[in-house]
């Protein structure tokens, strides 16, 4: 079997491009396959998916770049303007990219709470399942409320259905022990039979210095019983999930909680799914 990393980042560090990161974070600095590799191989880790981290057309240039030159970046999930009135046109132009496997926008950071059902960004969604691309989704729990009812639109009228992959889960606030609205949005949106859901980026929710397995077991317990085994997907959200834990305790983190909750399923949660999901 096939072990995937399904969420990874690369960048080439400056505070302007990354207003983001402080300064002095241990992210503030330049992080590039070179320096994944041997932790995927320390982790028995076969591949991963590179994700956009700056919202512009260089970014999936970049990352596609790095995949080209590194057999083990199995597929990119860029970033294209999907507010575009020349949508469909700008998508052709990456119709030839073997390894771009789908798109991403930054939607956690869009003050409208409801920017997902706004109807030029539900048009650009469509439009970019409808050329086979997967499209993942990051919103924080303002915001997933809005998730199933955006899931519905993309899927409308369509004969397949959409390639739709959550990020970190929705991004539940670990640290202050928040539940609601967060755990009855994923209970709503786990109804969307081909929405995935990424286990990633949870440390980085939690309390970075004093986070313990049990407060991650609670969030990854209730994603498990509404998406299932099937459709949950292993991600590290490395370099990110530095600010709490380094890469082999993110990966050990999950493969213990998933071992003592479906041991059954590690297989499709460290590997099949995303295959699936991102179609590589």
């Amino acid at each position: 079997m096939t072990r995937i990393d399904a969420h990874q980042h690369f960048w080439t560090y400056s505070p302007s491009a990354f207003d983001w990161i402080d300064s002095d974070s241990v992210l503030a600095q330049d992080f590039s396959p070179a320096d994944l590799m041997p932790l995927l191989d320390g982790a028995a880790i076969d591949g991963c998916i590179a994700v956009q981290a700056r919202q512009s057309d260089a970014e999936t240039n970049w990352l596609l770049e790095l995949a080209a030159a590194h057999p083990r970046i199995m597929g990119v999930v860029g970033w294209i303007d999907l507010r575009a009135d020349d949508i469909a046109e700008r998508l052709e132009t990456w119709s030839g990219s073997s390894k771009l496997v789908g798109f991403r926008h930054i939607v956690q950071d869009e003050p409208d709470d409801e920017f997902l059902l706004t109807p030029d960004f539900v048009r650009g969604v469509r439009a970019t399942v409808e050329r086979g691309f997967s499209y993942d989704i990051l919103v924080k729990p303002r915001q997933a409320i809005h998730v199933r009812r955006f899931c519905d639109l993309v899927a409308a009228g369509r004969t397949t259905a959409p390639r739709l992959i959550l990020d970190h889960g929705a991004k539940p606030d670990i640290a202050r022990g928040g539940w609601q609205p967060w755990a009855d949005a994923i209970a709503d949106m786990a109804q969307v039979p081909s929405l995935y859901c990424k286990i990633s980026g949870l440390v980085t929710e939690a309390d970075h210095a004093t986070w313990t397995v049990d407060q991650i077991a609670r969030y990854l317990d209730h994603l498990l019983a509404c998406f299932g085994p099937d459709r949950l997907i292993f991600g590290s959200d490395w370099p990110v999930c530095r600010l709490a834990a380094e890469y082999r305790q993110v990966v050990d983190l999950i493969d213990g909680l998933v071992t003592r909750a479906c041991s059954e399923a590690r297989d499709a949660i460290f590997g099949g799914n995303a295959r699936a999901a991102y179609g590589v």
